[in-house]
């Protein structure tokens, strides 16, 4: 047992199933196995590779899908059908497919730890970068190009000869020059987001609510549309028939940026209800590591971990076999630290390498609460390190207003570094309308409850007119159906002008309001209708748009003139 270390991989029994040593006690390992140990007994042999969990890093990892420990679902299904069956032992990369390196780099080079050795041409919209491994620096003995497997060298540096599979210990994150700031959004095409909630490149979110409130549509609505040129989806614990619909719709969905489908630049994990809890507990250390390893090449990288309540509960299920001493509803106390650690991997950071490039790690945590009551652990111990809320209501998701994003609980702390970047990208009033849209509906909610108690005819024609406005933002903007070819994705130039129509509508109103017309007049206008049905305008024919805006102030202009052609 001299050799056993806590988180050695380790093979267990004639089959050789793949556990992880958990904890030690004195000259006793616990094991965790990673799969099924019906049939194990006492005597069997163990085996430790005397490696940390890790994960193959090169060409290939794109358009796969993995299980938690990064076993590749598809090679796995040709060998043994469609079910995983005990020690099944298949390396996550393919080691006979050949890929075309290119070298950027010639003999008598000095390089260091995260310089560019050379490219490879993964998918047709992503370029693979082969980098220097850490650890290693010196001058370039020997380069090559051509075709080669992952595992053949094509570059000696101070000795050491380097391929383009690379490995990783998942519980460590990949090191970095430094972290910066980030301040660019990640634009999403979903309105209530981009515009009241946004998360930035490099940023942490998290999206809590109760069963049936659409976690998993926004979470496959970020993968489809945010604007990461990598996706990192980890499907942690749920269950089979979601990942399933990953999987159908994926590979169909053209990618507006590239015209090619999604998965050219997604990765999946896979880890299912079924499947084993220890691998459910890796899987999300997985992805981060795939995250990690993009970012470092200078991507901007999404991880969506849906959901992390489930890994939660398989880290409560090992605590408790290990026998100690629960926290909170059973959770182990060291809950927190868990949590704190994986979405402190995320960032916009410089990366090792000459040229500073940036990379940024965006990571979105779905979070299931029971009940919907957010007051649990595991909701706890994510908002005390995210900086994005967005809380899931199932009320409006029973209205069938999707993204069921509450308006009045959800906040972003990168808001104001948002409000400047929108100012000086999108419009120089883009912040100013997004503060006006936002007291609507705020006072919207104050008069629902005078309107609950004396109802709406008891209110003057001001504060009704706010309720239609607010009920505009509601039904016209924030609401937006991810199944409808045009509403699915909006830009940001259509996000200002939509958010344009219905506050110049209100601002001109209250002024025909002061000038005597009367409220149902203004309610009644054609042109409420055109701004109801923006949102189902093509982003090819936005100037449309600009015509329905140029023509709000003409129509209420008309009321006004008629009225004072009545008191003259």
């Amino acid at each position: 047992m001299d050799e056993a270390n806590v988180y050695d991989v380790v093979k267990v029994g004639e089959k050789k199933l793949i556990g992880e040593i958990i904890e030690m006690r004195g000259d006793r390992a616990s094991i965790q196995v990673y799969e099924e140990t019906a049939g194990i007994g006492p005597g069997e042999p163990v085996i430790s590779t005397g490696e940390p969990l890790s994960v193959e890093l090169g060409p290939g990892l794109l358009e796969n899908m993995f299980d938690g420990i990064q076993r590749p679902l598809d090679m796995i299904r040709e060998q043994v059908g469609d079910f995983l069956e005990k020690g099944v032992e298949v390396k996550p990369l393919n080691r006979e497919k050949k890929w075309t390196f290119k070298k950027l780099k010639n003999v008598g080079d000095k390089v260091s730890t995260g310089d560019i050795l050379g490219v490879v041409q993964e998918t047709e919209v992503i370029e693979h970068k082969i980098m220097v491994p850490y650890g290693v620096e010196g001058i370039v003995e020997d380069i090559k190009e051509g075709d080669f497997t992952i595992e053949e060298t094509v570059a000696v540096v101070a000795g050491k000869n380097i391929c383009m599979l690379q490995k990783w210990p998942v519980r460590r994150g990949r090191r970095y020059k430094k972290k910066i700031n980030p301040t660019e959004p990640l634009i999403t095409g979903q309105r209530v987001i981009d515009t009241f909630f946004p998360v930035t490149k490099g940023g942490t979110a998290c999206v809590p609510g109760p069963f049936g409130s659409g976690k998993t549509v926004v979470q496959h609505q970020f993968a489809k549309w945010g604007d990461a040129q990598i996706v990192v989806y980890i499907g942690c614990g749920e269950r089979g028939n979601e990942m399933t619909d990953v999987l159908m719709e994926f590979p169909e969905i053209i990618d507006p940026k590239t015209g090619q489908s999604l998965m050219k630049r997604t990765v999946l994990i896979a880890n299912t209800s079924n499947m084993p809890v220890a691998a459910r507990e890796a899987s999300i250390y997985t992805g981060i590591t795939i995250g990690e390893y993009y970012r470092d090449m200078g991507y901007s990288v999404s991880i969506m971990a849906d959901s992390t309540s489930r890994w939660a509960e398989a880290l409560r299920e090992m605590s408790g076999r290990l026998e100690e001493m629960p926290g909170d509803e059973g959770y182990p106390a060291y809950l927190s630290s868990r949590a704190a650690e994986f979405y402190e991997r995320a960032g916009k950071v410089v990366c090792f390498g000459e040229g500073d490039r940036i990379g940024a790690l965006t990571v979105i945590g779905a979070v299931s609460p029971p009940g919907g009551d957010i007051s649990e652990p595991v909701s706890q111990a994510t908002l005390r390190i995210v900086k994005v809320f967005w809380g899931l209501d199932s009320t409006l998701a029973y209205r069938r207003h999707f993204p069921a994003i509450n308006w009045l609980n959800s906040y972003s702390l990168y808001q104001t570094k948002v409000d400047e970047w929108m100012d000086q990208n999108v419009s120089s009033t883009f912040s100013k309308r997004r503060k006006q849209a936002m007291k609507l509906l705020q006072e919207e909610s104050n008069l629902q409850e005078v309107v609950r108690l004396v109802g709406k005819d008891t209110l003057s024609q001001e504060d009704q007119l706010k309720l239609e406005a607010a009920k505009s933002i509601r039904e016209d903007f924030l609401q937006q159906n991810a199944f409808h070819e045009q509403d699915t994705f909006t830009s940001l130039d259509k996000q200002d002008k939509m958010l344009t129509m219905v506050l110049d509508y209100y601002n001109e109103s209250v002024k025909a309001l002061k000038n005597g017309v009367y409220l149902g007049n203004l309610l009644n206008l054609p042109i409420r209708e055109k701004i109801a049905r923006a949102k189902y305008v093509d982003e090819k024919e936005i100037s449309k748009l600009d015509d329905i805006i140029k023509s709000i102030p003409k129509e209420i202009e008309g009321l006004i003139s008629a009225v004072k052609e009545e008191v003259l």
